[in-house]
């Protein structure tokens, strides 16, 4: 009996078991079921809600439409946000912002930004007190009517059109040296050496034995005078020749006797740069007795960078720093532009010329030069130079978003004019750009960046010092 009834008990066992499996496998064949059965209701853009579609359909970026089911409608609606509208940011998450409401190129409209919100990526806020303590400053983005000055170095130079070497056309002595130091003026006509010369004394008598055979010959025939006429001529001019002045010249008809010495005199006003001659010594013809450089107008030889050269034209007004002379402002023009460049310095070479009237100018007196380049005829935008910050591979600005809030925007820049930069792309008039301390907040944004790939980053509580933790290392 016993058995029987053991036997019963595994019995009911298995039939319970069994027809809770089967249970089971009902249940999970009708939840498969119900979810084959669920179908979207609709199919809406990815990026706009309102924008839908009965059927599977693409957007014009290539992406599938979203499927919207029935329990999906039923979702709570989420709060809608609260506060105060800082600005309107790009709904594709584009580097662009506006401070009012405004579409994108796809007729999306911008997304409200709130007081309320967390900083989006790329922005960092500052406390009021930590701005004060670095010291930032802004500038409004505006358009600017570009005055580009050029600088560049140079020295004063003797005008090479200014240089007269003295030499002569035969041999001799110096007899005596009346100018005798370099560095020495000399004015026009004044002597400068007395000179002896046996091929100038056969020439004077020469001179005047064909001038006194033109004399005797008057009654001869008309060939006889003409030879004799002739050989005079050749005389004198023989004289003329070897650079012999006309009042020397005038010496000699009048006293018919050849002069022993003859004084050699300055051909300009100007300065000895040079003088090899010393009293006593043999000359040879050509050789340089004194170099004289008339100085009441120098050059001044500037070393223009290549970058800048294209700003330089022939005639251009100049403003000259000399540095012997701080108090005082120098002004003369482009006389030329060499047309070669220094591979060594990249520089090319530009020929100023200035006056020198009273003789301050110096040759080797450094001085610094500022070419005003022409103004552009239109106002361009542009930013001052202090508010970019060129990484070498781009070059960013710092944008105050509102009071407190920056962020690094890209810039595409043009010339550069007396502190400012033009601004070609990325930046529109109005916009406020960072000045000053821009590198700090710059740091500190990419700390924030740095700090965000690594779940998140609170600017005060980044600063905020960890209490300590009872039992805790």
């Amino acid at each position: 009996m016993i058995k029987y009834a053991g036997f019963i008990i595994i019995l009911l066992f298995g039939i319970g078991l069994g027809l809770w499996i089967g249970q089971q496998r009902v249940a999970k064949t009708q939840a498969n079921v119900g979810l084959n059965e669920r179908k979207p209701l609709y199919y809406r853009h990815p990026m706009n809600p309102k924008i839908t579609s009965p059927t599977p359909a693409k957007d014009e970026m290539g992406m599938d439409y979203l499927p919207v089911y029935a329990e999906d409608q039923n979702l709570p609606e989420a709060k809608p946000k609260s506060g105060r509208i800082l600005y309107y940011r790009h709904p594709m998450g584009a580097p662009d912002t506006s401070p009012g409401p405004k579409k994108d190129e796809m007729g999306m409209d911008y997304v409200p930004v709130y007081e309320t919100e967390p900083e989006p990526s790329g922005q960092i806020r500052i406390s009021p007190e930590k701005i004060q303590k670095l010291g930032v400053t802004t500038e409004t983005v505006a358009k600017r009517t570009l005055t580009r000055s050029i600088r560049a170095l140079g020295s004063i130079q003797a005008d090479e059109r200014r240089v007269h070497a003295v030499t002569l056309k035969f041999e001799g002595w110096i007899q005596h040296l009346y100018v005798n130091a370099t560095g020495q003026a000399v004015k026009r006509g004044q002597p400068l050496l007395e000179i002896y010369s046996p091929e100038l004394v056969t020439a004077q008598q020469e001179y005047l034995i064909a001038r006194q055979g033109k004399q005797a010959l008057r009654q001869a025939s008309a060939q006889a005078r003409g030879t004799a006429e002739q050989l005079a001529e050749n005389a004198l001019q023989r004289l003329h020749y070897w650079d012999i002045a006309p009042a020397q010249l005038q010496h000699l008809q009048t006293l018919e006797k050849p002069l022993d010495t003859l004084p050699l005199t300055a051909p300009v006003n100007g300065v000895v740069l040079e003088k090899p001659a010393v009293e006593g010594m043999r000359f040879m013809p050509g050789e340089l007795l004194f170099r004289i450089a008339d100085l009441s107008t120098v050059w001044l030889l500037a070393d223009v960078f290549e970058q800048d050269i294209g700003g330089v034209r022939q005639g251009q007004a100049v403003q000259v720093h000399i540095d012997a002379y701080p108090e005082r402002l120098f002004s003369g023009k482009v006389d030329f532009i060499y047309p070669t460049l220094a591979t060594a310095t990249r520089t090319v070479q530009v020929r100023i010329e200035l006056p020198n009237d009273k003789g301050l100018l110096k040759p080797g007196l450094y001085g610094s030069v500022a070419l005003a380049a022409p103004a552009e005829k239109d106002a361009r935008l542009a930013v001052p130079d202090s508010a970019v910050i060129d990484s070498g591979t781009r070059r960013i600005v710092l944008l105050q978003r509102s009071e407190g809030r920056f962020e690094p925007h890209a810039v595409k820049l043009g010339r550069q004019a007396d502190g400012y930069r033009e601004v070609l792309e990325g930046l529109e008039a109005g916009d406020e750009v960072v000045t000053r301390a821009n590198f700090l907040i710059d740091a500190e944004s990419n700390l924030k960046s740095a700090l965000d790939s690594f779940g998140g980053y609170d600017a005060d509580a980044s600063q905020a010092v960890p209490e300590a933790q009872p039992g805790g290392r």
